[in-house]
């Protein structure tokens, strides 16, 4: 019988930092993963996903570089290699999260694992004895009623990273941020895309200006949508909407949220990332990893969200639809009032910043960098500066992070 300080069951973002960060602070340490280590974030979610964007993002540059001067001719889309770059990338970040946990000296036991009891662990026959056990086993597709992955014509966001062939059409279930990530790679790529929300507007979850414009975004790029309309079936390779319309799409990508991995919770048993039933983004797993070792706090009430893609979308904090209407107050600077958004000709979005009594309590930006730019304002929300203050900062010209200071 193995004896631990903690066991692990999950190589994901919260289990393997979980692990190192543990290894740090002289735990010994045992990881169970059945699959590969880095969990959905690297295997089959944010890594491969950005990967393949930015082949799509690029080749959709390359149409437009002729109106800055500069002449590709014949450039064409090579789907295998697109996808064969996005294995090697993954590969690469794997073997290096692999060799970090060598080299910490941490055992990991790669088999399937199964929690006996808040202190012991079973895998391939053995038991593992551990004074403390963190369960962070991820999440899975999610099916709807009616609609069951078939993993053909029906795919998951797992089935879609390993298409040899680039589809014709396509029709996209859901518009959070898989949905949306996925129809502006297909869209760049040349597939016809469309997507059905049940919600009034695309992206539901976003403050309700940033899915306006998502919808004008999407409009501009010939992507297709229904709102509030759901699918009533899918028989035949034909897809039928409750608003009677019927498709015919070559795929049909399915992505409407993440089952938590079912495991019976134990008490005394800590369950981080996915599997907690919480936010499902990689960087509050990994917060919560470092909350649950090293006691290091953080609000989850301010965790960012971000899609990629171009414009970048990016939000934390208040939504101005869930205020009531008089007790805030609300700027938006459009991004085209920035001289650096004509130089990368990225003149598309805005920044918009809620405050309350001076503070601010809510920022949302669609703009090229904004995955960089929320963090600034997070910053501030979280720390609670003064939006005076703030304005008190230098910010260089020209760059999108000034139009924070204009936008304030």
């Amino acid at each position: 019988m193995g004896v631990y300080d903690l066991g692990i069951i999950g190589g994901g973002p919260a289990g393997y930092t979980a692990a190192l960060r543990a290894k740090k602070c002289g735990l010994s340490v045992v990881l169970f993963e059945e699959n590969k280590l880095g969990g959905v974030c690297l295997n089959r979610g944010c890594i491969p996903t950005k990967t393949i964007l930015h082949s799509a993002e690029l080749f959709s540059d390359l149409s437009r570089a002729a109106d800055l001067g500069v002449v590709v001719e014949n450039a064409k889309v090579d789907f295998p290699a697109i996808m064969a770059h996005k294995d090697a990338v993954v590969e690469k970040l794997r073997k290096n999260l692999e060799l970090s946990v060598k080299n910490a000296k941490i055992d990991v036991v790669n088999a399937h694992a199964n929690l006996k009891d808040r202190n012991h662990i079973e895998a391939d026959g053995e038991t593992y004895d551990c004074a403390k056990i963190i369960v962070a086993t991820g999440s899975s597709p999610r099916e709807l009623p009616n609609i069951k992955f078939d993993h053909r014509f029906i795919l998951s966001s797992d089935d879609v990273l390993s298409l040899t062939e680039l589809p014709k059409s396509i029709l996209i279930i859901g518009s959070g941020a898989i949905g949306l990530e996925w129809a502006r790679i297909f869209s760049a790529l040349g597939t016809e895309v469309e997507i059905v929300e049940v919600g009034k507007n695309l992206l539901p979850i976003a403050d309700i200006e940033v899915s306006k414009r998502v919808e004008r975004l999407f409009k501009a790029k010939k992507i297709k949508f229904y709102t509030e309309t759901s699918v009533d079936k899918i028989a035949a390779g034909e897809v039928t909407l409750s608003n009677g319309e019927i498709l015919c799409p070559e795929k049909v990508l399915m992505s409407v949220g993440r089952v938590p991995a079912t495991r019976e919770k134990i008490e005394g048993v800590e369950y981080l990332g996915d599997v907690s039933g919480g936010i499902q983004l990689a960087h509050c797993a990994i917060k919560q990893a470092l909350r649950s070792i090293e006691g290091i706090s953080f609000d989850e009430t301010l965790v960012p969200s971000v899609i990629y893609g171009t414009p970048e979308i990016a939000w934390v904090g208040a939504r101005e639809q869930d205020l009531e209407p008089g007790t805030f107050e609300k700027s938006i600077l459009l991004i085209s009032a920035l001289g650096k958004s004509h130089c990368d000709n990225c003149t598309d979005g805005f920044i918009k910043i809620l405050s309350k009594d001076g503070l601010i309590i809510g920022a949302h930006i669609v703009s090229k960098e904004a995955s960089s730019l929320i963090h600034q304002v997070l910053i501030a929300i979280q720390n609670k500066i003064p939006a005076e203050k703030l304005k008190e900062v230098c910010f260089a010209h020209p760059t999108y992070s000034e139009g924070i200071f204009e936008c304030l």
